[in-house]
């Protein structure tokens, strides 16, 4: 199940127990709040309109979503980690011997007892559903928890480049003191950038749309997240670049008119990647698009389409998969 978009919400906390654990997690965080600031700090964030000022790094954070945890992996803050939950895919085999020292929580999204029972200072989620009110855990009653928490930014900020995702890092290695760390993490991930950048030079665009999922209809990536900039980045333009969402849902009919040249299908969930090209090919909707008489496809997993450090990465594949010759 995606959780950019469950299916389903779970049933709220009762509020009675919610209001226990509450208290009994309080209470270290309230002792955090009276103790003289660390080194450094305080350190304010002002994030997705929540502003927050740390009088310290967090010590028992919670992560929820895979962008969110291998971003904090990648700045080696495991030390720091008190749980994790919701992984799309296995995490980078660089990032595998953290992980394992880190409690997974949950399969998919932790209850709210379940999320205070880790004792957590700091909940950092990837997904706005992440925060999700009706399940006990908006980010007002975590913070009245005595709780911190972040949002990724992909989830708030217009438009969403590699700038944002330098941002998303940098704020993230201020918040756990850990600031050159950041600035070394996205130095190395400009380094990719800049190294497709140079093997693309001025290669004429592909037109592309991305298929995520739907049989009704598509559901592909709009203009305002980062995979339209990731698009761009590979040497292509999104047909759905006008879509002013992040994600959305188009008609075959729309997707036959913009006829892309190529189509990337993101690989997630239940149906496989195979699947998701037959029902493609054999859509009578889409015979005369060039991608599907061509049978042209790229592949990118969920996980590197998203706000995080498997960014780069992703956008070199894909400038692969569209521009061979340029990587010959």
């Amino acid at each position: 199940m995606n959780p950019r978009f469950p299916r389903f919400l779970r049933a709220a906390a009762p509020l009675a127990a919610a209001l226990l654990l509450a208290s009994a997690c309080g209470s270290g965080t309230e002792k955090k709040a009276d103790a003289a600031p660390a080194r450094g700090f305080p350190v304010t964030i002002d994030n997705c309109g929540v502003k927050t000022v740390y009088q310290r790094p967090p010590k028992h954070a919670v992560t929820l979503n895979q962008h969110a945890t291998e971003i904090m992996l990648a700045l080696g803050l495991q030390s720091s980690m008190a749980g994790t939950a919701y992984l799309d895919d296995a995490v980078q085999p660089k990032y595998e011997a953290a992980y394992k020292g880190v409690k997974v929580l949950a399969e998919e999204y932790p209850s709210y007892e379940t999320l205070l029972a880790a004792e957590p200072d700091f909940v950092y989620g990837g997904f706005a559903s992440a925060f999700a009110d009706k399940e006990g855990r908006g980010r007002a009653a975590l913070k009245s928890a005595g709780i911190d928490t972040r949002l990724n930014l992909e989830n708030c900020a217009k438009p969403v480049t590699t700038a944002t995702l330098d941002t998303e890092i940098r704020e993230v290695g201020k918040t756990f003191g850990v600031a050159n760390r950041a600035e070394r993490e996205i130095s190395g991930l400009h380094e990719t950038l800049d190294g497709v950048r140079a093997k693309l030079g001025n290669v004429a665009p592909v037109k592309v749309a991305v298929y995520d999922s739907g049989e009704k209809t598509a559901f592909t990536a709009g203009g305002a997240g980062i995979g339209n900039e990731m698009i761009r980045l590979a040497g292509a333009t999104n047909v759905f670049g006008d879509l002013d969402k992040t994600f959305g849902d188009v008609s075959f009919e729309q997707f036959a008119e913009r006829a892309p040249d190529a189509i990337v299908i993101y690989d997630y969930g239940d149906q496989s990647v195979e699947d998701k090209k037959r029902f493609l090919l054999s859509n009578p909707a889409l015979k005369d698009v060039p991608a599907i008489r061509n049978r042209r496809f790229a592949v990118l997993p969920l996980s590197s389409t998203v706000l995080g450090v498997r960014v780069p990465a992703a956008v070199e594949s894909l400038a692969r998969a569209l521009h061979p010759d340029r990587f010959a």
